[in-house]
């Protein structure tokens, strides 16, 4: 299976692959602090990203994958996920990766 020996190499050290309960546990109502930027994620499905200006768009969890799309476009992109104590990490489906450390912690 080609997408779980890329999670892997991914999910390397110590990160361990997030379901789709654990994403939806560790974002609901957090905010996340990026290298330059950061993000709330709102029970509701919104979601507030900020990097200099405020951009709102809209985050679910399908299957075991976090999603976002931002206006105006009506693209959702999916990620896997993977955390560590106090941080999540964001897999796409070309192998990038984004870390963010949880702002409460």
């Amino acid at each position: 299976d080609v997408c779980s020996s890329d999670l892997g190499s991914a999910v390397a050290d110590d990160w361990t692959a997030m379901d789709g309960a654990a994403i939806a546990e560790a974002l609901t109502d957090r905010s996340l602090i990026y290298a330059d930027a950061r993000q709330h994620f709102y029970a509701s499905g919104r979601t507030l990203y900020h990097a200099g200006q405020d951009s709102w768009g809209y985050w679910a969890v399908r299957g075991d994958k976090y999603c976002s799309q931002w206006p105006p476009g009506d693209q959702w992109d999916c990620y896997d996920m993977a955390a560590r104590a106090g941080h999540v990490r964001f897999i796409g489906a070309d192998g990038s990766v984004t870390d963010g450390r949880f702002a409460d912690e």
